[in-house]
């Protein structure tokens, strides 16, 4: 098969549209009534590079619009160049914005990778990932160097990364499935690269038969391709020619190929809200009800759907037997001999610049005058609640850019503080998992908090969550941590979006709780102005029904 000219076809496997609409579940843990929802609002992006034959797509969830994508392949002296452009409309706290999200990938003549330039904009500013290839020297069996720059409003952070092999994007996989011949019974693994959460992971790709597949008003023979990444399952229809014309993903997403002014028309309507929260909330099986869930002083649970076999999932309060997990009250937790290799959650990594003179200076404004490891960890817990507005956000968490713009969901909150805290020499890590959210029936919502190393003197410390989203030092025992790291572990978890079903297996309240509640004052922050103030319905802005 001759691919020597440009191809108008891209593969629009929806990875990153998987991993935002999963993020609706942590928003759900702030308001409790997240959606997505029509709008004629301007897309304020520029579409003026895509030609005639590029490929426009449909971005639907359980059947209703919500996006699209459009893409096209541009032929160069080196090879090809490939670009898709997407958009997710949102409707947020009542306000309307569309998520963008730009790639463009360089390859060769058999579309390997050299570079590529990704960004996702929710409206405060992008957030641009480059990359670039080098491969070892020719006869040499040496790594392949991959080369990441970050950039957001704050500045640019470089990291290299040594990999066995080249990576593929999703942007450039169909072209190396065509230029190879889609054989029915095939099996193929390549490492790939997905750009907005910086995981590099296989993906296994088996070629089915061809199919006749309804495009529109039309209908097209296309091979069925089954792909597995990180334990996401889609399927695409690709023609012998490398067009992907439809494609099933995760969570009810799906692409169809449609005309541009059809691609472009957003109508979402409000029941997709409804369909959202029940996609993202695990609602469990209980004969007695959670009242608070600072009351919760012990919480055992069979969880079933998820590989619990993980070493993040034990300790800080959590243990894990087979399936069944049990969290007891962190503030019941006493310390035990000091860890001795804390430096790892000392340093500054992508995304949380713990370095940057910003994060610095913020950190030692916020923690002047407070005194021991527990106080100061408290104190910045509060002070991160209060200084950021609490407003869903989908975007790749920068501690910069949160500083920046101090508006944001659970992401924002959880890399904020960690970044602050390394700053001022407190050991700090993300967990990622489920949070109880109070409501009519209750369920338990996917979210991101902090976890703090405290040093209590006499050789003797211990790792304590803290949620600063949900204003709790230390965090409630109804925290149920299903991994720990950054974007890359938060993206590990997307499959297990309506797939997990949890029992309560034993439930120990205190009657006596209550809640605390710490304003900006209380912080150390001066009061908002009027024009930034606006009412929330609790403080720890988790909206009930």
């Amino acid at each position: 098969m001759k691919l020597l000219r440009p191809l108008p076809r891209t593969v629009t496997r929806p990875l990153s549209f998987a991993v935002l609409i999963a993020w609706v579940g942590c928003m759900a843990v702030l308001v409790n009534r997240s959606y997505l929802q029509a709008s004629p609002a301007n897309l304020a992006t520029d579409l003026a590079r895509y030609g005639p034959s590029a490929i426009w797509r449909g971005v639907y969830y359980r059947g209703e619009k919500v996006g699209f994508t459009v893409s096209q392949v541009v032929r160069t002296g080196e090879g090809f160049e490939l670009q898709e452009d997407g958009r997710l409309q949102m409707t947020l706290f009542g306000s309307t914005s569309a998520a963008a999200i730009r790639t463009t990938a360089r390859v060769d003549e058999r579309f390997r990778l050299r570079s590529f330039e990704f960004s996702l904009d929710p409206g405060t500013g992008a957030v641009e990932v480059r990359g670039s290839i080098d491969a070892p020297p020719q006869g040499s069996s040496g790594p392949h160097r991959l080369t990441i720059a970050i950039t957001s409003a704050g500045g640019t952070r470089t990291e290299q990364r040594d990999v066995a092999e080249a990576p593929v994007l999703t942007l450039n996989l169909s072209r190396i499935l065509a230029s190879g011949g889609l054989t029915p019974g095939a099996r193929h693994r390549w490492m790939v690269l997905d750009p907005a959460t910086l995981r590099n992971a296989p993906i296994d790709v088996e070629v089915g038969r061809r199919e006749v597949v309804r495009v529109g008003d039309t209908r097209v023979p296309a091979f069925r391709v089954e792909m597995a990444f990180e334990g996401l399952r889609t399927t695409s229809w690709v023609t012998d020619t490398g067009e992907v014309v439809r494609e099933e993903s995760p969570l009810g997403l799906m692409t169809v190929k449609e005309d541009p002014e059809r691609a472009q028309g957003l109508a979402v309507p409000g029941r997709v809200q409804a369909d959202l929260l029940k996609a993202s909330a695990v609602v469990p099986r209980t004969r007695e009800r959670i009242e608070d869930p600072r009351a919760v002083l012990r919480l055992r649970i069979r969880l079933d759907g998820a590989d619990l076999s993980g070493p993040d999932l034990q300790g800080a309060g959590q243990q894990v037997s087979g399936n069944e997990i049990e969290i007891v009250d962190p503030r019941t937790l006493a310390a035990a001999p000091l860890e001795r290799d804390l430096q790892p959650y000392l340093e500054p990594e992508p995304l949380i610049e713990s370095d940057a003179p910003e994060i610095r200076a913020e950190a030692e404004m916020a923690l002047r005058g407070v005194d021991g490891a527990r106080a100061r960890a408290e104190r910045l817990t509060r002070y991160v609640n209060a200084l950021l507005e609490k407003k869903p956000t989908v975007s790749l968490p920068s501690a910069r850019d949160v500083l920046r713009t101090k508006v944001g969901d659970c992401n924002e909150h959880t890399a904020l503080y960690v970044a602050m805290a390394r700053a001022a020499g407190i050991p700090a890590r993300i967990a990622v998992g489920l949070v109880y959210v109070l409501g009519a029936q209750g369920a338990f919502y996917y979210h991101a908090w902090p976890e703090v190393y405290l040093d209590e003197g006499n050789g003797r410390g211990l790792w304590l969550p803290v949620d600063p989203t949900l204003n709790q030092f230390p965090a409630d025992a109804t925290h149920v941590r299903l991994a720990r790291g950054g974007l890359d572990r938060q993206a590990a978890i997307v499959p297990l979006v309506g797939r997990l079903e949890m029992t309560v297996l034993d439930l120990e309240q205190d009657p006596a709780a209550t809640p605390i509640i710490v304003g900006r004052e209380q912080a150390g922050l001066p009061p908002l102005a009027p024009a930034v103030t606006r009412a929330r319905p609790d403080p720890c802005g988790c909206d009930e029904p």
